[in-house]
């Protein structure tokens, strides 16, 4: 017969408290090897104790449950492995986030009147293979990296060659809604044929001032654009219409984000301006 202790004495050895405890038995996480059918009254062996400090621990990095009850009941230890190398990735990931996001904001409030050249330049109508759906924004990376690699296997079955970079429409809606219509494409030397997602598209004509971002999509993009709709509105250049995007280096190209480059387009009236710089003002 194992040594028992009552849940409030096991709560105080392990630092658990008696509700989290009573979670973990309901879940199947952590159960009492007794439980008094009279009473309800839950005990705990001391063996258990080792078990709860590493959920304890586990919980301190944020592990969710569900993975925690596989880690513990598994026993094979290198899926055992795998399930917590798998969760220190995504820690790290979330690391990496957080110290973007702090090198990011501590470069706003040093160079709050960043600035960064201006470009006109205007873009013919093209034919291209493109995927087009309504989509949220929260998704709209993983969505923008999903489609253009169903548009690059696409072509490359099809044997049609693309003749330049990948490119990007994006509505209004989906700013201003947080859900609206977005096309990814690639313009193409020859038509596509029309399978599964991937439609042929006619890129329309338009007129562009332009700014190029520098570095992953997720990391300063904002100020980016920011930049770029100060400069259309002081100078009175917009026009209504989809916000581009090209994508000049990217995610196909190479997986190290801080070479990619992202060209923005915001539409503008026609100036008769081809590639001129012009110094973005001021943002505060």
């Amino acid at each position: 017969m194992p040594f028992t202790l009552a849940i409030g004495d096991f709560s105080r050895a392990t630092h658990l408290s008696v509700k989290t405890l009573r979670h973990y038995h309901q879940i199947g996480l952590l159960e009492p090897v007794e439980i008094n059918p009279d009473t309800g009254y839950r005990r705990y062996a001391t063996e258990q104790i080792p078990t709860a400090q590493v959920i304890r621990r586990f919980r301190d990095l944020a592990m969710p449950l569900e993975a925690i009850h596989a880690v513990l009941t598994t026993t094979d230890p290198r899926a055992r492995n795998a399930l917590i190398s798998a969760h220190l990735s995504r820690l790290e990931a979330d690391l990496a986030r957080t110290q973007n996001a702090v090198a990011s904001l501590r470069d706003l409030l040093d160079h709050p009147a960043a600035v960064a050249p201006i470009k006109h330049r205007r873009v013919e109508a093209t034919q291209a293979a493109a995927i087009s759906e309504v989509i949220d924004i929260v998704d709209a990376l993983l969505w923008y990296q999903g489609a253009l690699g169903e548009l690059r296997a696409t072509l490359a079955d099809q044997g049609v060659s693309g003749t330049g970079p990948a490119g990007g429409i994006y509505s209004s809606e989906l700013f201003a809604e947080e859900r609206g219509q977005a096309t990814v494409f690639v313009t193409v030397q020859a038509p596509v044929l029309p399978v599964g997602r991937v439609e042929p598209l006619t890129v329309s004509a338009v007129e562009l001032a332009t700014i190029l971002h520098t570095g992953a999509h997720q990391v300063d993009l904002d100020r980016a654009y920011g930049m770029l709709a100060t400069y259309v509105t002081d100078h009175a250049l917009g026009v209504d219409g989809p916000i581009r995007e090209y994508y000049l280096i990217g995610p196909t190209d190479t997986p190290d984000e801080t070479a990619w480059r992202t060209e923005i387009g915001w539409p503008i009236f026609q100036t008769g301006q081809r590639d001129d710089h012009h110094q973005a003002p001021s943002v505060r």
